[in-house]
């Protein structure tokens, strides 16, 4: 997946997806051209990830 992929499924720029790539959060590849690609697998587990700790702090802030 692009970065603008990935940015869109989370509904954000897509640098932070890069900035997340160097952070270690998603773990990127680099095609022959040097741009980045992230593998579906990993973006659905982060999105998963990110969507049970939103859910999480939503809820712990309502209580």
């Amino acid at each position: 997946m692009t970065p603008a992929e990935v940015a869109a499924l989370f509904r954000v720029d897509p640098k932070t997806v890069t900035r997340w790539a160097e952070a270690g959060k998603l773990s990127a590849v680099r095609t022959l051209g040097g741009h980045r690609r992230y593998r579906h697998d990993e973006v659905q587990n982060l999105l998963v990830a990110s969507s049970i700790s939103g859910a999480a702090s939503y809820v712990g802030e309502s209580s």
